[in-house]
């Protein structure tokens, strides 16, 4: 049977830049094998498959899958689907629109917000807060995988940390934009560094920006992909980041996360913050996406 797809760029307000994203809207008769196989063929960071939700009033259920494994939870799927969700139904085309989405990790709560009949852009709350995910690498270590200068590592009290809020990852905080670009994975260090399974995905970011208006500049690393243009599940970890190093005060806060420069497909993903009695109390991610293909597949 034929299977409708559709694939948008994520995180980007225009076609050709951000992080491609596949859609497959007819999943009836695929089981987890199948889904995975899809994966492998369409080859990108992640694609997902959008199931009857299992709740009711809830739009959909999500499985995501990257090309080698599926995971309970990733940002910029999220995002895209939901933006997909709002094209598809109407929801969010004259105001904002929320729903719920069904994801492994729980149910997510999302908001819509469409530009025309092909693009708009979603946020959706953080369904686990971030929380630490073990002992980071040492400077030293850090530096050696990544093939920088131990010097260039660390600002303003930010060091090596490992946060998640439903996919793990190490964060490595680089002086300067240069040495951002500079970073290249060491295949035989990275072990050492950042573990040897494929759950050691890398974060590092600076608060040299291409753009002013933004906070943070950044790059995901991982040996499975390689790199990724644009990460949501990192952001949404990221956040724990922000209230170990940056302590922001009560209120709502955002930052603005860059990415995807070095690849060619520059990127924008907003991470809202509120904050109550010096504590993390919820948390979104957030940003625009835009359909630039659509397809079936024929078996």
């Amino acid at each position: 049977m034929g299977r409708r797809y559709v694939i948008l760029d994520v995180f980007a307000d225009r076609s050709y830049a951000g992080n491609p994203l596949a859609v497959v809207l007819d999943t009836e008769g695929l089981d987890a094998a199948g889904m995975q196989t899809i994966a492998r063929e369409f080859n990108l960071s992640e694609t997902v498959f959008l199931l009857p939700a299992e709740g009711d009033g809830r739009k959909a259920r999500l499985r995501i899958f990257m090309p080698h494994k599926e995971l309970p939870f990733a940002g910029h799927p999220t995002v895209g689907a939901a933006v997909l969700l709002g094209l598809l139904t109407g929801v969010g085309s004259k105001e904002e629109g929320a729903f719920e989405v069904e994801e492994t990790v729980g149910v997510i709560s999302c908001r819509v917000r469409l530009a025309n009949r092909t693009s708009g852009r979603a946020s959706f709350t953080l369904p686990r807060l971030p929380e630490p995910a073990g002992e980071p690498p040492t400077v030293a270590q850090a530096a050696a995988a990544l093939g920088i200068s131990p010097d260039e590592i660390g600002f303003d009290g930010h060091a090596p940390s490992r946060f998640s809020a439903g996919n793990p990852f190490t964060f490595v905080p680089v002086k300067s934009a240069d040495a951002v670009a500079r970073v290249a994975a060491n295949g035989v260090l990275w072990p050492e560094a950042f573990g040897d399974d494929r759950n050691s995905a890398v974060f590092v970011y600076t608060r040299e920006t291409v753009d002013s208006a933004n906070t943070y500049h950044a790059r995901m690393l991982e040996p499975a992909i390689t790199e990724d243009p644009a990460t949501g599940s990192a952001a949404a970890a990221f956040a724990g980041v922000v209230m170990a190093f940056d302590a922001p005060g009560d209120g709502p806060h955002a930052v603005r996360i860059e990415q995807g420069y070095e690849m060619g497909r520059p990127s924008l993903i907003e991470l809202g913050l509120e904050i109550l009695g010096g504590a993390l109390a919820s948390a979104t991610v957030g940003g625009g996406a835009v359909v630039v293909a659509e397809g079936t597949l024929l078996s």
